[in-house]
């Protein structure tokens, strides 16, 4: 059996004080800003490492061990965490992710704690103007703190609707291929009919956009451009992502990414792509309009154009650990605080110096660094969430 990177990263309290790199303290702003002058307001939760797949290049066929439950974060840790995060630290966009979150029963009550504690987080801000909060006559579109949901979509379409109540905004679709067989070989369960369903569950429930998030592997590259035409007919945006090297058995080799230039080899084969750029600076996808538009495509050139030059993400990990960058392996754990008795301040004090020490890129500080030059990480990307 192949060794699973679950891992057991280096869990702290207060991190550090790391210095900038010209040596200068952490300047004093509420936001969660870090030494290279990037600041964080995208906010990505895992909630569980359990998931009703078992992609080949995400999780061994046997599965993530299962974080304990009285280990994982309750509906109440996370309301609580949201708002800390909205309220002092600036965040305005929440995913939550997996492992797969349809998998979690109470859901729908961690959708409603979030939207809960971001709704009143944003209105605690409206009487005035601080450093983390828009502007007091921001329109009130801006104002609201959007929440979505990274899923498979298997099961989304009994319980979108109560999630839609609940709060939710909009929901990412992890689906790689079109093609039923291969799906199955990927997946290591048959059952594309029921990701499908799902996803038409999702856009008649009203979550457009709707995205499809499909990692480029060599055995789908083929089919790249069925699963766009299927895009474009459903009003789908769907986004292509190199491989990065998160896989439980570890068995991931530059050798086998398919890069960017490879995957627009083949979709321009089929379709007229047209530049776009990217709908903002922090967005991690190149935008293409496919035949002059208005549908588009985007790739996620994570390994062959590094992006971590504007990333504005911080992470929690199921277990309610600060997690600052993907491939930085140490933790710094908030709910052990919420569940000793810590304050707000105390909470937005040690999340704010653990994203202090976020790394340059790809888990490394160097300052040369090739942009398909990754640190070794002890967790997979099932264990820490997307």
């Amino acid at each position: 059996m192949a060794a699973v990177a679950l891992g057991v990263p280096s869990v702290r309290g207060v991190p550090r004080r790391a210095a900038t790199p010209g040596g200068r303290p952490r300047p004093a702003t509420p936001l969660l800003v870090d030494r290279y002058g990037r600041v964080a307001r995208d906010l990505r939760v895992s909630i569980t490492t359990a998931c009703s797949l078992r992609c080949t290049y995400c999780m061994p066929a046997e599965g993530l061990p299962l974080v304990p439950r009285d280990e994982l974060m309750t509906p109440e840790e996370i309301g609580r965490l949201v708002g800390i995060g909205v309220r002092d630290l600036g965040i305005r966009d929440i995913r939550f992710t997996g492992g797969e979150p349809l998998m979690r029963r109470d859901l729908e009550e961690i959708i409603g704690a979030a939207r809960t504690a971001a709704d009143d987080a944003m209105a605690a801000l409206r009487p005035g103007t601080t450093a983390a909060a828009p502007a007091a006559d921001a329109p009130a579109s801006a104002e609201r703190v959007r929440i979505a949901m990274t899923s498979n979509a298997l099961g989304l379409d009994k319980r979108v609707d109560a999630l839609v109540a609940a709060g939710l905004d909009r929901v990412n679709v992890s689906l790689d291929t079109v093609d039923r067989a291969a799906f199955a070989t990927l997946t290591r369960r048959d059952r594309l009919d029921d990701v499908l369903t799902g996803i038409r569950a999702a856009l008649a429930a009203g979550l457009a956009p709707v995205k499809i998030n499909a990692v480029l592997l060599p055995e789908t590259l083929t089919g790249a451009a069925d699963l766009l035409a299927w895009a474009v007919e459903h009003g789908c945006n769907l986004r292509f992502i190199e491989e990065m090297p998160l896989d439980a058995d570890g068995r991931w080799t530059r050798d086998d990414v398919v890069s960017a230039a490879d995957l627009l080899g083949v979709l321009e084969s089929r379709f007229r792509l047209t530049p776009a750029g990217r709908e903002d600076p922090s967005a991690p996808a190149e935008e293409w309009l496919v035949d002059d538009g208005p549908a588009t495509v985007g790739i996620i050139a994570s390994v062959t154009r590094s992006f971590c030059g504007a990333c504005d993400r911080t992470r929690l990990t199921a277990e309610g650990t600060v997690r600052s960058c993907l491939f930085g392996n140490e933790e710094t754990d908030l709910k052990a605080l919420l569940r000793n008795g810590a304050t707000d301040d105390e909470v937005g004090d040690t999340w704010r110096a653990a994203m202090w020490a976020k790394p340059r890129a790809h888990g490394s500080d160097a300052v040369e660094l090739a942009a398909d030059a990754f640190a070794r990480t002890e967790r997979s990307m099932g264990a820490i969430g997307g």
